[in-house]
């Protein structure tokens, strides 16, 4: 059995250029063998297209250089017919089309390597998503595994079944216990992180009172605002008394929202501070305020509160990931609302978001 050989590459080109070459002198000699009156100068162009496709863009230009030069040369070689001012004016037309011809290629070139370079960088980005988001899922999952188990570890020693602990361990059990539930939770909201960028936050909404949601969250935070002499405070700007606040939305994404604007007020809180959740109407919304009376935030800072990992320069009590405030966002922004910071005279900070208000309809 005989392997036919394949052309090589060098082969292929130098038969290309030879078509290109045939055609190049079929044009000159039809050009040369009539009066100067029929311009076949355009026709180049056909051969320098061909020739583009195969070949470096210096050959390309000197094959244009060659066709001009034998198009203007074609008025006095052979010189057997009497030139006109036509004849000239057809004659450095034709030239210039071929030079606009190159110009056109040479732009064409630049454009097709711009796409090229940027289909690769987005095919880049998109792979490199990937990898983030493979080891995103593979890290949260690896590190929950043993947090769980730490966890049913400690309640195993809280309920004693290895025996009696004393008031002391204790105490350093609850602490321990408190240490791994954060971190979890700190795994879980990097998980939600990923997950929301690359597919999406999927809502179960409902109509919700957004007041029973802060209540819930404050009841949750309240132990630890306790250990920081920190007051937490539910109010309303126009009134004394509870009043519902009515949206459409998901409850437990919004009540995550209320976690963690209550918790980054807390950890941003000096001793004896006072945190305060306000309810108030905002036009056809419904707008929470988290105030606290920390050390507030610098105007260079507030654009950059909300963006992945961004912690603040400032001296603060605690520091935490950066991804609860950019959660935050993403889940406000999922319900159709607005989420920003602003500084607190004399001093602390104030974040706002407004959600689209849930009116009951009359019948």
């Amino acid at each position: 059995m005989k392997i036919k050989a394949q052309p090589s590459r060098n082969q292929s080109g130098k038969n290309h250029w030879s078509i290109v070459g045939i055609i190049f002198l079929a044009i000159a000699i039809l050009e040369y063998t009539t009066p100067p009156t029929y311009v076949m100068g355009y026709l180049y162009v056909g051969a320098i297209l061909l020739a583009d496709t195969h070949t470096s863009s210096s050959k390309v230009r000197s094959l244009a250089a060659l066709a001009i030069l034998v198009t203007i040369l074609n008025l006095i070689i052979p010189g057997i017919h009497p030139i006109t001012i036509a004849d000239i004016i057809n004659r450095l037309v034709a030239a210039i089309a071929l030079a606009v011809t190159i110009w056109l290629l040479e732009a064409n070139r630049d454009y097709q390597q711009t796409v090229a370079t940027q289909e690769y960088k987005l095919q880049s980005q998109l792979k490199m998503a990937d990898l983030k988001e493979d080891f995103a899922a593979t890290l949260t999952h690896d590190l929950r595994t043993p947090l769980l188990g730490a966890v049913e570890t400690i309640k195993a020693f809280q309920s004693e079944k290895f025996g009696q602990i004393t008031t002391a361990q204790r105490r350093v059990l609850s602490i321990m216990m408190t240490s791994h539930q954060t971190t979890i939770e700190l795994v879980q909201t990097l998980s939600d992180v990923y997950k929301h960028d690359v597919e999406g936050l999927s809502l179960q909404t409902e109509v919700i009172d957004l007041v029973t949601v802060a209540e819930q969250a404050i009841l949750e935070l309240n132990q630890l605002a306790s250990n920081r002499q920190i007051t937490l405070h539910l109010g309303y700007s126009n009134s004394d008394f509870r009043q519902a606040c009515w949206v459409n939305g998901d409850r437990v994404q919004l009540y995550r929202v209320f976690l963690n604007l209550i918790l980054n007020a807390i950890n941003h809180s000096l001793r004896g501070g006072k945190i305060e959740i306000i309810f108030a109407p905002h036009g056809s919304d419904r707008m929470v305020e988290v105030r606290d009376t920390g050390q507030g935030i610098k105007l260079e800072e507030l654009p950059l509160l909300f963006d992945r990992f961004y912690q603040a320069n400032s001296d603060r009590h605690t520091k935490g990931s950066g991804l609860g405030l950019y959660l935050s966002r993403q889940i406000i922004e999922a319900h159709q609302g607005k989420i920003w910071a602003e500084t607190r005279s004399p001093q602390g900070a104030i974040f706002k978001f407004t959600l689209p208000a849930h009116f009951p309809t009359i019948r």
